[in-house]
């Protein structure tokens, strides 16, 4: 089966750069990934991206050595294993907030005897290999986002879940859940202290943690922090921040 650099990343002590995938075309997707990231994301939860369109995201990161991940919209069975069966090498899980709900989680994305994955992988043998049955439970990454003042309620308990690979912060969702206003790298204080709380947690607990971020500059700090897997933006806000750069040169002449 064909390596998860994900994994082999971790084992070696370092962090993933990953991009994001907001705008549903398979060129722009190719576009990102011919640029260097470890790892791209495709999100299906707030981007514009549904399954259909997915599909040729997924095929275009294909052609890159960049492992393709994808942010599903809820903890449902159905689109977690359709995302697996479509190659994905690794799942993004929203709002998961109880220990039950991480080990739904871990159940949807592995086959039997460790989950309830229905077997199927119809697209994902042609990425990961055709002896992809035999090695997918130790090879896709499952996370699971934490976002919520109830997810840190239960952080321990859903740290502990058996089969739980990483944690996803989405510093937004945390602020607003703890009473602050949505942000992804300038946290009010509230917010900075759970960041650091669920970073130690993960660690103590063995899982990898992982967060957004707007800028690299922040993704650099949370790296130095022990973050292993860092967000830098997304294909659209990249491609707003380019475009604004260069009519704000053209206006100013």
């Amino acid at each position: 089966m064909r390596e998860n650099k994900l994994r082999s990343i971790w084992q070696g002590g370092g962090a993933a750069v990953n991009g994001w995938l907001a705008i549903a075309n398979s060129f722009s997707a190719e576009t990102m990934a011919q640029q260097g990231w470890d790892s791209l994301t495709v999100d299906l939860q707030h981007g514009m991206v549904d399954y259909q369109s997915m599909i040729p995201m997924l095929q275009a990161i294909s052609t890159t050595e960049t492992v393709p991940i994808v942010r599903v919209p809820w903890l449902e069975p159905g689109i977690l294993m359709k995302v697996l069966d479509a190659g994905a090498y690794a799942v993004i899980c929203p709002m998961v907030n109880t220990r039950e709900d991480a080990q739904r989680l871990v159940a949807y994305t592995h086959y039997a005897p460790q989950g309830t994955r229905s077997f199927g992988p119809i697209r994902a043998t042609l990425y990961g290999g055709a002896d992809y049955f035999q090695h997918a439970n130790r090879t896709i990454v499952t996370f699971a986002m934490i976002e919520t003042a109830q997810a840190l309620d239960n952080l321990d308990a859903i740290l502990s879940a058996e089969g739980l690979d990483a944690v996803y912060i989405g510093p937004s969702d945390l602020s607003i859940s703890l009473g602050c206003k949505p942000s992804f790298d300038e946290l009010e204080t509230k917010a900075e202290q759970a960041v650091a709380h669920i970073l130690a947690r993960s660690r103590h607990h063995g899982v990898v943690a992982a967060i957004h971020n707007g800028t690299p500059e922040s993704a650099l700090r949370r790296i130095q922090q022990g973050f292993q897997l860092v967000t830098i933006s997304s294909d659209a806000r990249l491609m707003a921040a380019g475009a604004q750069q260069v009519i704000a040169k053209m206006r100013a002449r």
